[in-house]
């Protein structure tokens, strides 16, 4: 019987982030591909006190050209198809607001509405687009996916192989005032399979099945979590994945099925990134590999530390706006990022310390290229001002992101 643990009622949250206008460069984000994350089952348990939160899982917003909901026509179940008719068509400039659903809730055996009821939701606050996903589950190809309920594909008109797509985040929003987490004496970094665990390790003392649903609204202005009455930890909502459609290989990572690439590891089409920087108010760049780029989103998180030590954020439906651009004039070979204040560089390997050095190595090629720095300055500087973060290490691959600040570089 699954613990179920009552987190503090909220009110509903009202929008997140708001859109961004300015022109963000180029810098370095790269993706050493190997096995990174997905989703491993549902989670918790709220006591329903809260105000019923005003549903989006419909209409389109005012502030964006398109609107694409995450109706099961629109969504994908673990996988990035590569010949998916596209849900939209856009041209470069244009802006489109994507619904997404979290998995939590919405792929597990049981019906969505007694799993999650049964978990101390209210039936108001359980999404229909959740009901209609899970109605849709017979039927869909399971052979070589993951977990997470994935909405796109969106084709850009003009991006070809070889160009680059630029995806402004503008605004990610809530769907629902609620979220969950899994956590397991085995899960996690606790996992009996993790790197540099021992079969005589301890184990936490939690329950199996523990799940915890956690409320989350506004508070003076302030979006938060309720963890507890003494505990509120502030919203930061984030897409888990941000995708072109791949060009799978069989034995890549996540790749056992021909024309398949699983949505758990991340690869140069980006994907599972997994990093809780990549929000409203950042720009990220991927390579395009297929006519129209065929852009995905999806793995919605409301709050994540760096690490997602137990192996789940807060998973919670969210809404997001993107302007796409195509850019012809440059090629990459993997993802880059950046936002006001960071070039953000990163460095994902099966290994922590690998990880690591890849992402020194390559904020020193950043630093060269972009700076003109020598290699052995570009490396000086990286140790005296650049903070080397740890931004998941629970989906098979370790991932290190190097963070430069702009504000160290008067031109």
């Amino acid at each position: 019987m699954n613990d179920r643990r009552i987190r503090g009622a909220g009110t509903r949250i009202r929008g997140a982030g708001e859109r961004s206008h300015r022109r963000i460069g180029l810098v370095l984000f790269v993706v050493l591909a190997s096995a990174c994350g997905g989703p491993d089952g549902e989670q918790g348990a709220p006591d329903g006190s809260a105000p019923a939160p005003e549903m989006r899982s419909a209409e389109p917003a005012g502030e964006a050209d398109h609107f694409v909901p995450s109706t099961p026509e629109n969504v994908a179940w673990g996988w990035f198809p590569i010949d998916r008719e596209p849900v939209l068509r856009i041209q470069p400039g244009e802006t489109v607001r994507i619904n997404t659903l979290t998995h939590a809730g919405a792929t597990q055996s049981e019906e969505p509405v007694a799993y999650l009821t049964g978990l101390g939701l209210p039936r108001d606050e359980i999404l229909q687009d959740v009901l209609d996903f899970w109605a849709s589950r017979e039927g869909r190809p399971r052979e070589g996916r993951s977990g997470h309920v994935i909405t796109g594909p969106v084709y850009v008109e003009g991006a070809e192989p070889g160009d680059v797509l630029e995806v402004e985040i503008l605004s990610i929003e809530t769907r629902v005032a609620w979220g969950i987490n899994n956590t397991s004496a085995r899960g996690g970094v606790f996992s009996l399979d993790y790197p540099g665990a021992h079969p005589d390790d301890p184990a936490l003392d939690i329950p199996p099945g523990t799940r915890h649903v956690i409320r989350t609204g506004d508070v003076d202005g302030r979006e938060v979590a309720f963890m507890s009455d003494d505990i509120q930890v502030p919203l930061a909502p984030f897409m888990g994945i941000l995708a072109v459609a791949p060009d799978p290989v069989v034995g890549q990572p996540g790749v056992t099925v021909p024309g398949v690439q699983g949505s758990r590891p991340p690869g140069a089409f980006g994907g599972n990134l997994d990093v809780k920087d990549l929000k409203a108010g950042t720009t990220v760049y991927l390579p395009v590999f297929h006519e129209g780029a065929l852009f995905y989103t999806g793995d919605p998180h409301g709050a994540q530390g760096d690490g997602e030590v137990s192996g789940t954020a807060i998973e919670q439906s969210l809404s997001g706006v993107f302007r796409f651009a195509v850019h012809k004039d440059r090629t990459i070979a993997a993802p880059r990022a950046e936002d006001e204040e960071y070039y953000m560089i990163m460095g994902i390997d099966l290994d922590l310390d690998r990880a690591a050095r890849h992402a020194t190595w390559e904020v020193v090629n950043f630093l060269g290229e972009e700076k003109g720095l020598s290699p052995a300055d570009a490396l000086s500087l990286a140790s005296i001002a650049v903070d080397f973060r740890v931004s998941e290490v629970v989906d098979l691959t370790q991932v290190v992101t190097g963070y430069i600040p702009k504000n160290i570089f008067l031109r």
